[in-house]
């Protein structure tokens, strides 16, 4: 009789503490959750070992360290970003995220850091050579992108004969390799990576589309985020961290001071 209650009173002890423990707070994990398009080279991609690599990714790692904390780069649809970040699940939009009107009333933004333009590229062999040329022609582009928004405010979008959405700029330009597409609107910071790797296989027509910023979205509301982050990429302009990350990636500096 007696071991049995000494049973029940170690048993007891055991639902004690582990009522005890379910009751503490659980702790929150101190990073950053970054939503990326890991398809967007250079700015944020997997690497041939399936690291995700990148200007943005650099950049980002080195601003998380001036803040104190880390990153998780999060691989999201990019055509739900901005539902992503309103919702929580990240924190920050960052990968080449081009500022717009539209876009700042859903998100904040950080000072723009890195000039680019959208562009169209079609094969190195192609007769196109100006935006006019497009006229009857098949154009790809990455869905509910800047590219779209670009194309849409141009003239030459109504002269189209269709356009074809994807969920990245890889398949777009894969279709463009396969003949299925005449051109396809993108970034240029992102081509000319493409440009500097698949060499005679693309070319840019004679003029762009738009030029255009990126910056960092963060969530409306969260002025306090912002604040710290954007003191982190001026901290990061001074001393010079930003500008070798540049370096690194584009052979020049190019961040926006």
């Amino acid at each position: 009789m007696k071991r049995i209650a000494t049973i029940i009173l170690a048993i007891t002890a055991v639902i004690s503490l582990l009522a005890a423990c379910s009751n503490q707070p659980e702790e929150k994990e101190d990073s950053l959750v970054i939503g990326i398009d890991d398809k967007f080279a250079p700015m944020g991609f997997r690497d041939e070992n399936n690291e995700i690599v990148g200007f943005d990714i650099d950049y980002a790692k080195a601003a998380a360290e001036k803040m104190g904390t880390t990153v998780k780069f999060q691989p999201i649809d990019w055509k739900t970003k901005e539902s992503e970040l309103s919702s929580g699940r990240i924190d920050l939009i960052w990968n080449g995220y081009t500022i717009t009107d539209e876009r700042k009333e859903k998100v904040l933004f950080t000072k723009p850091y890195l000039k680019n333009a959208q562009v169209v590229v079609t094969l190195a062999d192609s007769n196109l050579t100006k935006l006019d040329d497009l006229s009857g022609k098949v154009v790809g582009l990455q869905s509910l992108s800047s590219a779209a928004d670009a194309l849409n405010a141009h003239p030459v979008k109504s002269k189209i004969k269709t356009v074809t959405e994807f969920s990245d700029n890889v398949l777009a330009l894969s279709d463009l390799k396969a003949g299925r597409l005449d051109a396809v609107v993108i970034d240029e910071v992102v081509i000319k990576y493409y440009m500097s790797k698949e060499k005679n296989t693309f070319k840019l027509l004679d003029e762009s589309l738009a030029p255009e910023e990126y910056g960092v979205g963060v969530k409306k509301g969260n002025e306090e985020l912002l604040e710290k982050l954007q003191k982190a990429l001026d901290e990061m302009n001074q001393d010079g961290i930003a500008a070798k990350i540049s370096e690194k990636w584009f052979g020049e500096d190019k961040v926006l001071k």
